[in-house]
């Protein structure tokens, strides 16, 4: 097998409601900027490793996010494949252990409360509802929860999907602010090497004044707490000048920034890859 032979996994298509094509997209790209570099690149389905009998690659560098396929390549990073991002820092952005890491590490973060869907506490409104493991695969995994009823409702509905546990947290207003990082390093100001930012569509921009640099090393913090190496997320910049972390996912689609990302995903991707043979 050679030195440079490596699998990229595309993300489960249950978890890229309304991003399938985006998703596999980014993915596509830096292999080809990754076999620009000299290594050999398959791509692969999460349901396909299960049944794969070919020989496993030296390096892995997945979108995959389901316990089940994550676990195994935990295995194989035991047997020495390098991966990107690594099983475990992907299960970190699992909301209820993504609480327990920025906690034990000091991240700022949104009041989170983690409460079982079927023994949730009474009069509980104005929460959003989310499913304490995979980001939003459907509807029904995140809802607002304007009354108690709805609150009560919310949990009801994934206790009946078999979800046990969920995430409670307060609305902010503000601005709604989407990035995307690359790399675990810090740059001169403490912020990630490869970083963007934009706000959300679909809203009114209120313009609320914030310090960039303060929103990158906010992130930076935060993707080194969970082990991130390529990553995305959400904050909201609210009109007392705060920077209020919402979520941290890995790998995200790099939509609007992916003819720029992908080559620099690539990089980190070689640079990450040919140190660990």
């Amino acid at each position: 097998m050679s030195e440079s032979y490596c699998w990229g996994i595309f993300r489960e298509q249950t978890h890229s409601p309304g991003r399938e094509s985006d998703d596999a997209e980014i993915l596509r790209l830096t292999a080809k900027h990754l076999e620009a570099r000299g290594f050999l690149v398959s791509l692969k389905s999460a349901e396909e490793l299960g049944g794969l009998a070919e020989p496993r690659p030296r390096c892995v560098f997945l979108m995959c996010e389901g316990a089940t396929v994550l676990r195994r390549l935990a295995e194989w990073e035991q047997s020495g494949v390098c991966h990107v991002n690594t099983p475990a820092a992907v299960l970190n952005t699992y909301r209820d252990r993504m609480i327990q890491q920025f906690e034990e590490a000091g991240v700022p973060f949104i009041q989170s409360r983690v409460v079982a869907t079927d023994a949730a506490p009474g009069g509980l409104r104005d929460l959003w509802v989310k499913r304490a493991d995979v980001h939003n695969t459907q509807d029904g995994d995140v809802v607002f929860g304007a009354t108690e009823d709805a609150v009560r409702t919310a949990l009801e509905a994934l206790a009946a999907r078999g979800i046990e546990r969920a995430v409670l947290q307060p609305h902010v207003d503000g601005d709604l602010i989407k990035f995307y990082g690359v790399g675990p390093g810090g740059g001169p100001a403490g912020e990630p090497p490869w970083f963007r930012w934009f706000y959300h569509r679909g809203q009114q921009v209120a313009g609320h004044d914030f310090d960039p640099r303060r929103l990158a090393r906010l992130v930076r913090r935060a993707a080194a707490a969970l082990g991130l190496e390529v990553y995305g997320g959400d904050v909201i910049a609210t009109a007392a000048g705060d920077l209020v972390l919402l979520d941290l996912n890995a790998w995200p689609s790099f939509a609007l920034y992916r003819d720029e990302a992908a080559p620099v995903i690539a990089a980190h991707l070689a640079l990450r890859f040919r140190g660990a043979r």
